[in-house]
């Protein structure tokens, strides 16, 4: 999933000649506390409701502003993981596409990414979450599948995180296609994974279902 497919067009950009009155009127129509600001199809940068209301001057011009983030875009084909990147490291919602050209083409947020987040497979489909703790040294997604798919389950998707209390040491998050992780957790287990936690929905057998499959054996015999 790459950025040109998330651009957001009802997001108008400013101008350094538009007023800062003008720009909390935007931000409020469009619920948004950002704003990208464009100089000749350029893009120069954001301005955000703070700064404003820290100047205390609605008849300024958003020119006279220090704008920030003018290094937070992307280009057409990058991807949605770019965009969660740049999010993170400049702390903002929105997101300005640029050509190859460096012109200004719209903006990415973060709604638009988290709505075609959650319409991918890993999301949508139904399964289970298990957590694990390893060496960074251990770490071999090969080896991982193949006990999980000895247990006729698949992985959906996974992503990985480095401890921040011991550098030698990530958590791997795993989505599988099943929500019965016993077998599965026991196999990991057996090969000296550390499962931190999963979330799953495990089948539960009552006394009168253990009774009935007893019957059942017991007729078969």
């Amino acid at each position: 999933m790459i950025a040109e497919e998330l651009i957001n067009y009802s997001i108008p950009p400013l101008k350094k000649t538009d007023t800062a009155q003008m720009a909390l009127l935007w931000m409020e129509e469009m619920r948004v506390n950002q704003l990208p600001v464009i100089e000749a199809n350029k893009f120069k940068g954001m301005i955000s409701e703070e700064m404003i209301l820290e100047g205390n001057t609605l008849e300024a011009k958003v020119g006279d502003y220090q704008l920030q983030g003018e290094n937070c875009y992307l280009t057409p084909e990058q991807h949605l993981f770019d965009f969660i990147r740049l999010a993170g490291e400049h702390h903002t919602d929105l997101v300005a596409l640029l050509d190859e050209e460096g012109k200004f083409n719209g903006i990415v947020t973060l709604d638009n990414a988290l709505q075609a987040l959650a319409q991918t497979n890993m999301i949508q489909s139904p399964g289970g979450i298990i957590v694990l703790s390893m060496r960074q040294i251990d770490y071999s997604l090969a080896h991982i599948s193949r006990l999980a798919e000895e247990n006729q389950a698949k992985i959906l998707g996974l992503y990985t995180q480095d401890d921040p209390q011991n550098p030698h040491m990530l958590t791997l998050t795993l989505k599988l296609n099943t929500k019965d992780l016993q077998t599965v957790k026991a196999t990991f287990e057996r090969f000296d994974y550390h499962i931190i936690a999963t979330f799953e929905k495990s089948t539960v057998i009552t006394s009168d279902q253990e009774r009935i499959n007893h019957l059942l054996k017991y007729l078969d015999i």
